[in-house]
């Protein structure tokens, strides 16, 4: 009986551990390129969705900040500010949002005539219902754990890619940098598959890291490694997994922190006890932070519960340009300030990832390429499929036969421990399916059969 040499067994093993992860990760891999992809429009197509009130007719005079949210708060019975966000420009509507209980309601007021020009809750507009498609599928916790499992093995779906891509031998640079378009349907696929793979998957591991941080357990882990490694910098401006059911933050939050909790708590969906704020306070504010060309969208929320200052906050998509600001409502003075680059240096770097993953740390630009690299996601996700459905046996799931026993050596060995290590979801699933392949699926013999699978 001939042995294989150890490299065809570990090309072996590549291979099928690649075919795996692929079988997992393509449904999730197209749902997220696309909902991805309308998210990294979303300052145009916010825009679009709101030119009705962003072209209103200039006026004179516009009414102050405390008309403004009183207008709003009689189109809502019962409801109370949350926030105040300040017209970006001349002809823009203010917009105010108004809680009641734990729903928010976003109110387009017309800051010249205090004309209530439209009403949404704020997890009803349509970027809020894209990125809870996105981010976990519209089921909470559950879907945020689906999606990050999913993007796990997408690493290694990418990895084993590259190196069962690698050329070895090849001549010339047709189907390793540019695919082979005359040479048969095989080569076609085979070409567009790994070429489009060699291309994205330095995009596509960058969109995958700085997508970690919003998951529910690989965000909960990054707290609580932070917080034992004394690296934890107060409440992060990223929301991790969907909204939780609770509440407001403590009274003796620090007021520089409790801006950034508010505009945490304001993206997680959750109401802010706010107290009534006094006659003048909102206008003063208004006043002292407009000539400081703070960086729209600026948020206003009056002073929460045991707290005796307003916070404002910069809430800008591009992370690096945010600000966070307490104000004394009585006399109008900035009582601290603290901007992005005051932030702990992880901190820092994951407001650059994010902005980045989102499409809005360099403009234009970003944004094309996150959707290039979405769609060479797609053209992966397709043309993988494509050639596993023409190469299947008939009656199997057409996994890679595992002709011998592969050698798991010292580096395959350490880097399964050290993805286990950086991404415990991925650890635990690769242990069940270990488990399960081992102690049942090898003993049930139409199950061992369709997949491959040699007897226990």
């Amino acid at each position: 009986m001939s042995v294989k040499p150890p490299g065809t067994r570990w090309y072996n093993a590549v291979w099928r551990w690649h075919f795996y992860a692929a079988l997992l990760c393509v449904p999730f891999v197209i749902w997220l390129a696309l909902t991805g992809t309308i998210y990294t429009w979303k300052p145009q197509i916010e825009a679009w969705i709101d030119r009705p009130y962003d072209t209103l007719a200039t006026a004179a005079t516009n009414r102050g900040a405390e008309a403004q949210v009183a207008a709003a708060l009689a189109a809502v019975p019962g409801a109370r500010l949350h926030k105040y966000e300040l017209p970006d420009g001349p002809g823009h509507a203010a917009r105010v949002i108004v809680s009641t209980g734990k729903v928010q309601t976003r109110v387009y007021v017309d800051p010249a005539s205090l004309r209530v020009l439209k009403r949404v809750g704020e997890e009803e507009r349509f970027m809020r219902y894209i990125f809870r498609l996105h981010g976990e599928l519209m089921v909470g916790n559950p879907g945020s754990y689906l999606v990050e499992l999913a993007a796990c093995w997408a690493i290694v779906m990418i990895l084993t890619g590259l190196y069962l891509w690698w050329p070895r031998g090849a001549i010339g640079l047709g189907g390793v940098l540019y695919p082979r378009l005359r040479q048969g349907r095989r080569l076609f696929w085979r070409d567009i598959h790994a070429v489009s793979g060699l291309w994205v998957s330095l995009l596509a591991l960058g969109l995958i890291t700085t997508g970690l941080p919003w998951a529910k357990a690989w965000g909960g882990y990054f707290k609580e490694v932070r917080a034992v490694t004394g690296t934890a910098d107060g409440p992060v401006d990223w929301p991790t997994g969907a909204a939780p059911a609770a509440s407001a933050p403590s009274a003796v939050t620090p007021p520089g922190e409790r801006a950034m909790l508010d505009e945490h708590a304001e993206h997680m969906g959750m109401s802010m006890a706010h107290l009534a704020p006094r006659a003048g306070d909102l206008d003063r504010v208004v006043r002292t932070i407009a000539p400081l060309h703070i960086a729209p969208p600026v948020l206003i929320a009056p002073p929460a519960a045991g707290a005796q200052v307003w916070t404002v906050t910069s809430d800008a998509d591009n992370r690096p340009l945010r600000t966070q600001l307490t104000v004394d409502g009585r006399s109008g003075a900035v009582v601290s300030r603290r901007d992005f680059d005051q932030r702990h240096w992880i901190d820092r770097a994951v407001g650059y990832g994010i902005a980045a993953h989102e499409g809005a740390l360099f403009g234009i630009a970003n944004q094309l390429l996150g959707t290039l690299a979405a769609l060479l996601l797609v053209t992966l996700a397709v043309s993988g499929t494509v050639l596993w459905w023409r190469r299947r046996p008939v009656g199997l799931i057409g996994a890679p036969i595992p002709l011998s026993r592969p050698r798991f050596g010292a580096v395959l060995i350490g880097v399964v421990l050290l993805l286990g290590l950086l991404l415990p979801l991925f650890g635990a699933s690769l242990i069940a399916v270990l488990l399960i392949e081992r102690l049942a699926l090898r003993r049930i013999a139409p199950a061992r059969h369709w997949l491959g699978l040699r007897a226990a």
